[in-house]
């Protein structure tokens, strides 16, 4: 396994790590779905196991994946061996009773009880899971103090930024100097971390680095899904009605993946060789974290470890999935 430094920290991370979101389950927020269809503990218990195995030493989660549910799952699947991994988890979608999420004795509630979940007494990486600070940011100051005095008492190694926009990383990394970004990123939407965008900009000036979640895009990358048959996702499932998953979507997408399978090769651990290569093809980005449910899933993922992509394997994704 191949492994890549966070930032100026001394973590190193490595490259095909995973991410839990699929292991919270089916789960609702504020009424809206954020989760998926269920997996069986024992199989993901099994491919988690399985990762280690084979060199994965992070495993990114958050307090809102199954709402606690996915970092009890990933305490119970460690066991012994949790010491010798680098765990990431986040706060900010689950408000509870709070106000807001950020609030500063939500932000060191989440904390404890997230120690407590993951059956550790330190977080190593720990996400402002979005940018929304309130009106004018009014809870970043609090929020963004209480994080550092919980750094300072050791119940957190580094500090994190996940956010969804370009606004949120240029007006809010300055203030809260983390060692991560973390976003969506794929080779169909690489906006944050191509050469020329403002954030790769910010991230070579700050020295930080970029975790990419999302880098299969769910499942597309990878041809799994039949135009003529969309799929269907249960209640909860966050995919849920969708555009990306429909059929006109798909089938945009059906002659672009074919031009990447008639190059690289048409195997499903070709397809994720491509999509999670062509991210660490970026210097920037020390990580994917693509998210698993089953020993297969993981299999197909570590394929990709150490089977770099030359600078015209990437021009030609680029130009493939334009």
């Amino acid at each position: 396994m191949q492994y890549r430094t966070l930032g100026t920290s001394d973590v190193r991370v490595s490259e095909i790590s995973l991410g839990c979101w699929t292991l919270g389950g089916l789960n609702w927020v504020d009424g809206n779905p954020n989760g998926w269809a269920d997996v069986d503990e024992a199989e993901a218990i099994r491919a988690i196991n399985l990762a280690q195995d084979r060199g994965v030493n992070h495993f990114d989660n958050a307090d809102v994946y199954g709402n606690g549910r996915a970092e009890r799952l990933l305490a119970k699947a460690l066991g012994a061996r949790s010491g010798s991994a680098i765990i990431a988890s986040k706060l900010g979608h689950f408000r509870g009773t709070a106000e807001h999420a950020y609030d500063p004795l939500h932000v060191r509630h989440q904390c404890e009880q997230s120690l407590k979940n993951l059956r550790r007494e330190h977080i190593d990486i720990y996400y402002f899971h979005h940018g929304d600070f309130g009106p004018d940011d009014r809870y970043l100051p609090e929020a963004l103090a209480t994080m550092r005095a919980m750094q300072q008492e050791g119940k957190v190694r580094l500090i994190g930024l996940s956010a969804y926009s370009e606004a949120d990383f240029l007006r809010l990394a300055p203030i809260i100097k983390p060692t991560v970004l973390q976003s969506s990123a794929n080779a169909l939407d690489d906006r944050f971390i191509r050469i020329g965008s403002p954030v790769r900009a910010l991230l070579e000036s700050q020295r930080m680095s970029f975790v990419a979640f999302g880098p299969l895009a769910q499942g597309l990358l990878l041809d799994k899904f039949d135009p003529a048959k969309p799929p269907t996702f249960d209640e909860g499932d966050h995919r849920r009605g969708k555009s990306r998953f429909a059929q006109p979507e798909l089938e945009r997408l059906k002659p672009k993946l074919a031009k990447l399978k008639a190059r690289f090769g048409e195997t499903t651990s070709d397809l994720a060789r491509v999509a999670l290569q062509y991210l660490l093809h970026e210097p920037v980005v020390a990580c994917t974290i693509p998210g698993f449910r089953n020993v297969r899933q993981v299999e197909t993922n570590l394929s990709a470890d150490a089977q770099p992509l030359t600078d015209d394997d990437a021009r030609y994704v680029r130009a493939a999935l334009a």
